[in-house]
């Protein structure tokens, strides 16, 4: 396994300080904000003074009961290739149910959401996974996510699951750490049981984030600091193994470069204190060798499967975000914070793509939107939710202010149109420096 050493999440609001902050080995970009032909000339430095860049992908769908889109994977091919990366990360998650499965309405969840726990969702997973690997130029890792609500009637465990998913596909691992305390919060599991079920040997890379705990629910929001117990799990998972790679994430409250230096002297720490250890004898020291066995084939057919769990997919997501009712066995509690976390995580992606909407509604973007998501599921990604929350108030005679109106009015022509009419990009200006003033 290729070793990566220390590095962090890059993101254009923290580019300038990643360049300069010293120790830095390698950095991960998210896949879908980035485009092949105009990669960021950040980037492109790093990378050209000998540090690694992997793209991480949030959008494929892997768990999900549709094979993954040829168009999906060609896009995250062609980034790994652009970025010289020695693989590409993505997530044991699914993001988007109904459809032709399902003769349904085809649903967006936005978010990633976790895949029960069953032997027909790890049919389905390990055909995804090797329909990825087959279209990938490079080697596929895998991250387990952070999870607010349970499946019921789980067969396996996490590292049952995982361990499975690796020997039958070969597919590398990408730990989170953070998402591991996330679901000793919230979903009662041991991460110490976890971590000695995991196969370490396949091991890629690791992630570490912060969160924060509100009214007994941990939200995974990579925008506070890493607390302790999360580093504690780092050391535990050292102890076993040597990590190729360690990660901090962060997407947004960005703190002072010097802070997040601070952290990343603090993972540094925890794996040296995990590596200790075993050098003591309390753990395996495993350096980790080649992963997972690859079987060829399934134990049986997964095209059942796929119905099954599309169906039960579909039902989930339609209750979180269509307002269906919950599906029997699930924690209706927690089942209606997702639902809120799915609506709010709308907001604030919408007003990031099209930063004009916050300018031209003001105080009132959020509230209006947020009563636009109760009925309006997303059905095609963020950028053509911006355009239907739009294109729905103005046909709700919104907002009441007329000037507000005519340029919402003209904001929604200028992106809805087959082309972009003449200055439509004025009112982005405006608002790129709005929100800067207000940073």
């Amino acid at each position: 396994m290729r070793r990566l050493g220390t590095g962090i999440g890059w993101r254009p609001e923290i580019a300038d300080a990643v360049e300069r902050m010293p120790g830095i080995d390698w950095v991960e970009v998210v896949a879908e904000n980035i485009c092949p032909g105009h990669l960021p000339e950040s980037l492109l430095r790093l990378r050209d003074r000998g540090a690694t860049v992997i793209p991480h992908g949030v959008s494929l769908g892997l768990g999900g009961a549709d094979r993954p889109e040829e168009a999906r994977l060609r896009a995250l091919a062609e980034r790994a290739e652009a970025l010289g990366s020695p693989l590409v990360t993505e997530h044991i998650a699914f993001v988007r149910a109904g459809g032709p499965l399902t003769a349904s309405p085809r649903l967006e969840a936005g978010h990633l959401l976790p895949v029960p726990r069953t032997r027909d969702a790890l049919d389905v997973l390990c055909e995804n996974v090797r329909i990825a690997q087959d279209a990938l130029p490079v080697p596929l890792a895998l991250e387990n996510i952070a999870a607010l609500f349970s499946w019921p009637d789980e067969e396996l465990t996490e590292g049952q699951f995982l361990s499975e998913l690796v020997e039958r596909t070969g597919v590398r691992l990408l730990i989170d750490v953070a998402n591991l305390h996330t679901n000793h919060v919230n979903r009662g599991e041991d991460p110490a049981e976890a971590l000695a079920a995991l196969p370490v040997e396949a091991i890629a890379y690791v992630h570490v984030a912060g969160g924060f705990e509100r009214d007994g629910v941990w939200h995974d929001s990579h925008a506070h600091p890493v607390p302790r117990p999360v580093l504690d799990i780092l050391t535990a998972l050292a102890a076993r193994t040597a990590p190729p790679g360690v990660l901090l994430e962060r997407d947004e409250n960005f703190p002072e470069p010097a802070e997040l230096e601070r952290e990343l002297t603090m993972i540094r720490e925890a794996v040296t204190a995990g590596r200790g250890r075993a050098d003591g004898g309390t753990g395996t020291g495993a350096a980790g060798g080649a992963a997972g066995g690859g079987v060829a084939v399934l134990a049986r057919p997964a095209v059942r499967a796929r119905e099954r769990l599309a169906v039960a997919q579909a039902a989930v997501l339609s209750s979180l975000v269509a307002e269906t009712p919950v599906p029997e066995g699930f924690d209706r509690v927690r089942m209606g914070v997702q639902a809120r976390a799915l609506a709010s995580k709308r907001a604030d992606v919408v007003a990031k793509v099209a930063p004009e909407l916050p300018v031209v509604l003001g105080d009132g973007y959020r509230a209006a939107f947020l009563e636009y998501a109760r009925v309006r599921p997303m059905t095609g990604g963020y950028r053509r939710d911006a355009l239907d929350f739009a294109g729905h108030l103005l046909g709700s005679g919104r907002p009441q202010d007329a000037e507000a109106r005519r340029r919402l009015r003209e904001w929604w022509l200028d992106r809805a149109g087959p082309r972009p009419r003449s200055g439509g990009g004025r009112l982005a200006r405006v608002a790129r420096k709005v929100l800067l003033r207000g940073a």
